[in-house]
């Protein structure tokens, strides 16, 4: 169920859920987009098996909120945009890669000096990771990868080069050491990851 209706608790809509679990027409359920609080309330009406979050280097404050809870409770986390829409597989270099008519152009991380502290960090990234052998794009995932069995990346892709890539960052073991470095590389990202009126349907706008 992805982005909740504020106006519709979140007890009715689980209830509904758990009619069509009862009919064996769904057997499981994963939220998009919910606070810590409707999480708890939606897993009592009926187990919550997965949330899809945004989550990467540069989108970190699940941590803070969302992933105590969803840990307490059992429930897996499935981590969206794990590449930062771009910036982390360094499908943009430089603001000329965005191209006119892209969305991204428009949301604030993509504009103006946020773009260029974001593309900086994403580029010392490529670095430091070619030094160990990899890409960008594997060592970003492979930090998510590494924050625990319960977290699955799901990076899009268009090319069969880049799905082999990716797999293979499910691969890569991380010290305590390695994953301290990638993020003092990797900050936060400057900007939010949406403008106003779309964070106003994520989670961040109901806390």
């Amino acid at each position: 169920m992805h982005r909740m209706d504020p106006n519709t608790p979140i007890e009715e809509k689980m209830n509904c859920l758990l009619e069509l679990k009862n009919e064996g027409k769904i057997k499981y359920v994963g939220l998009s987009e919910f606070t810590p609080d409707e999480l708890q309330r939606a897993h009592k009406v009926m187990p919550v098996s997965a949330i899809q979050m945004e989550w990467s280097l540069q989108t970190r404050d699940i941590e803070k909120s969302i992933l105590p809870v969803a840990r307490k409770l059992g429930v897996a986390i499935v981590a969206y945009s794990p590449l930062g829409r771009g910036f982390l597989s360094r499908t943009f270099t430089k603001k000329e890669d965005i191209k006119e008519g892209d969305w991204r152009s428009s949301q604030p991380r993509f504009s103006g000096e946020n773009l260029d502290e974001n593309l900086s960090a994403a580029e010392k990234l490529e670095l430091y990771a070619a030094n160990k052998g990899y890409t960008a794009a594997q060592l970003a995932l492979a930090w998510l990868h590494n924050q625990g069995d319960d977290v699955f990346p799901i990076p899009g892709t268009k090319t069969q080069k880049r799905i082999e890539e990716n797999a293979k960052a499910a691969l890569i073991k991380l010290t305590p050491e390695e994953l301290l470095e990638i993020e003092a590389i990797v900050p936060e990202a400057k900007g939010g990851r949406y403008e106003e009126n779309l964070m106003k349907r994520t989670y961040a706008d109901r806390i």
